[in-house]
């Protein structure tokens, strides 16, 4: 038996606590928007300095990030695009998601090192499409939701290109998500980040009846005999939880979570369940695989709507797919919440670092950072005698120790500060210390992303 691929498990963030929460539940990978350019326009999405600030912090924790640039883009917006990539470019983006081929081409030529991937609103569903998107640099393709997982395999062994698959959260009735129904409906393109789901609407057969006795029974029933109003386009939201091992086995590259919509107790929970799945599988895949029901409620009370599906994956359409009778959310449980809240979302997790500091009269002032086997050094001015008041040790350390606004913290027990001490002592102006601290933090962290 050939050895099983770890797949990458790939989390969704509307905002910073949610792409928190993702990386402390053991997400591989988190993807999210900027402020322009991306699918879900009406999600919380990043600044520009939430997107670097993630960026850092996914990298310290060796974690990849990924950015939606999945809109269709405009000719005279094009002009904006490079002014808004450079940043992340520069902060180390590892991947953008593009459904846009001009964007794709444009990203390529200004920025080689940023990874491409092609959106699942490429509706790429065979092997051609998909070694054409390699062809112009993509590393990596989103295939249309409504491939079985034979037809993913397909792709991935012959077009020689990485396979990301969604596993779990809302599905759309449009194929690929290539909808023109808001946009017709209501002025909102759902290809230009703006669906306002009309889809999720209840509707009437005109003339009053349905083609199909089971859905009228089913629809009349549910309604206590009234109008027969229902939910055609409303499909099921997809939990693959139970069929993991068929996609490690079929060697899908990326798993993915739908929910940049969704509340950071949805994202949080959602990932550790599949998280724990995966690792379990991977760890003993001869043995028995089972879903633990208290496991499946979780992800029932976590914004799933009436009833779940496995996708496409071993199955072709079929009006079971179709929540039909009611679109409804199983509802939220307080305590569920608040333990994940608890457990997952509890802001920045900082790394202990441990410090030496050298200040000696005549010396160029000295400061190392070393967190596990990495290790910075930063020199400073000279160290001056001190004409006045010398400088104590507990002022210098508290500077040193003023880590706030890093991903670091340092203990005094930690902080070992080499000085000259008594009569005239030493002097460091604080500026001067301020800007050792902060050099020796940001090359610490730029040398652990490395």
């Amino acid at each position: 038996m050939k050895e099983l691929k770890r797949p990458e498990l790939l989390a969704p963030a509307g905002n910073y606590e949610a792409f928190l929460g993702a990386i402390s539940a053991g997400a591989d990978a988190v993807y999210l928007g900027g402020t322009r350019f991306g699918a879900r326009a009406y999600a919380d999405n990043f600044d520009t300095q939430q997107v670097i600030k993630a960026i850092k912090y996914a990298h310290l924790y060796g974690r990849k990030l990924y950015m939606t640039v999945n809109t269709l883009v405009k000719e005279s917006e094009f002009n904006d695009l490079y002014d808004y990539l450079a940043p992340y470019a520069e902060a180390g983006l590892d991947g953008v998601i593009v459904q846009d081929f001009g964007v794709l081409g444009f990203i390529r030529e200004n920025f080689p090192n940023i990874e491409l991937h092609a959106s699942t609103q490429m509706a790429i569903t065979g092997v051609y499409g998909a070694k054409l998107l390699k062809k112009m640099g993509a590393v990596r393709v989103v295939p249309a939701r409504e491939l079985s997982l034979s037809e993913m395999i397909d792709i991935k062994e012959k077009a020689e290109i990485e396979v990301e698959a969604f596993i779990h959260g809302a599905m759309c009735y449009c194929y690929s998500g290539m909808c023109l129904f808001s946009s017709i409906v209501g002025g909102r393109s759902g290809n230009r980040g703006r669906c306002a789901q009309p889809c999720r609407l209840p509707y009437k057969l005109q003339g009053g009846f349905l083609n199909d006795e089971s859905i009228r029974n089913r629809t009349k029933s549910d309604n206590h005999g009234g109008d027969e109003e229902f939910y055609p386009l409303s499909l099921k939201d997809m939990c693959t939880i139970e069929i993991i091992p068929s996609l490690i086995d079929a060697g899908i590259d990326s798993f993915k979570i739908e929910g940049r919509m969704k509340k950071p107790e949805y994202v949080a929970g959602v990932t550790s369940i599949y998280r724990k799945y995966i690792d379990k599988y991977l760890a003993d895949p001869k043995a028995p695989f089972k879903v633990e029901e208290s496991d499946l409620d979780i992800l029932r009370h976590l914004y799933l709507r009436t009833e779940i599906s496995q996708g496409y994956y071993q199955r072709h359409n079929s009006k079971d797919m179709v929540t039909l009778s009611s679109p409804g959310y199983s509802g939220s449980d307080d305590k569920l919440i608040s333990k994940i809240r608890d457990k997952y979302l509890n802001g920045e997790e900082k790394r202990s670092i441990s410090a030496y500091a050298y200040f000696h009269a005549g010396c160029e002032s000295m400061l190392t950072f070393t967190c596990d086997d990495h290790s910075v050094t930063v020199s400073g001015q000279m160290v001056q005698e001190a004409s006045k008041r010398p400088m104590a040790r507990e002022d210098i350390a508290a500077r040193i120790m003023k880590l706030g606004d890093t991903f670091f913290e340092l203990k005094e027990q930690d902080l070992t500060i080499d000085m000259d001490e008594g009569e005239p002592g030493i002097f460091m102006p604080v500026k001067e210390l301020n800007e050792l601290r902060r050099q020796a933090a940001d090359m610490l962290l730029d040398k652990m992303r490395k």
